[in-house]
């Protein structure tokens, strides 16, 4: 009895103090005075790459740079120091959106950063394309749970952007030959969809 109350001290104390640190990383709309970030961002996503063994698109520092500009970014810092970021962008005449880029520090992962980025991302991109249907691909099972708990659902690519330019943004990645070889109708991702007027619909049957 002693011990698993002592367990269930040292459990309230670990989610304390999480909470805590969570508390303290602020997340917010990135824009011009967070470019400085920039190498640090493309760097933890790299390295993040090469730990996971998977593929993930590159980047330029000037493609990261425009979407702070332009507002279409989610930036994570604690006291100045960079913990987390994702960008959005639209596809097909802005009739998708897709999140992308979501990375944590390493010292600031455990502590439900992903999700607060990964929220407030999906928050931006539903303000900003109030009609779009929001999309990602993803070979992370921690991803896959967050857009679940969002709504979105998995569907094959012929359900996304038939926009050239989205899946050009793919061949940086170490994967792109299946991708290819399949006519972008499979590779190691899972596809995820959110469409807004699906949603409407099951909400309104679940409240009737």
């Amino acid at each position: 009895m002693i011990h698993h109350i002592k367990l269930l001290s040292n459990f309230a104390a670990y989610f304390i103090k999480t909470i805590q640190m969570n508390e303290e990383v602020e997340v917010m709309v990135a824009n011009e005075t967070h470019i400085p970030y920039v190498p640090t961002i493309l760097k933890t996503i790299e390295d993040a790459a090469k730990v996971r063994g998977t593929g993930i698109a590159k980047r330029s520092p000037e493609y990261v740079e425009q979407k702070m500009r332009e507002g279409k970014a989610i930036i994570a810092l604690k006291n100045g120091e960079f913990a987390g970021f994702t960008y959005i962008e639209s596809w097909g005449n802005k009739q998708f959106v897709a999140t992308s880029g979501l990375i944590v520090a390493d010292k600031f992962r455990g502590q439900g950063l992903a999700k607060r980025i990964k929220f407030q991302a999906f928050e931006l991109a539903r303000n900003k394309y109030r009609n779009a249907k929001l999309f990602s691909l993803t070979s992370g099972s921690a991803v896959m749970k967050m857009n679940t708990e969002l709504g979105y659902v998995p569907v094959t690519f012929a359900d996304l952007t038939d926009d050239e330019a989205f899946w050009r943004g793919c061949r940086g990645c170490v994967n792109y030959d299946v991708l290819e070889r399949t006519g972008n109708r499979y590779c190691i991702c899972t596809a995820m969809l959110y469409d807004p007027e699906k949603q409407e619909k099951k909400t309104n049957q679940s409240t009737q």
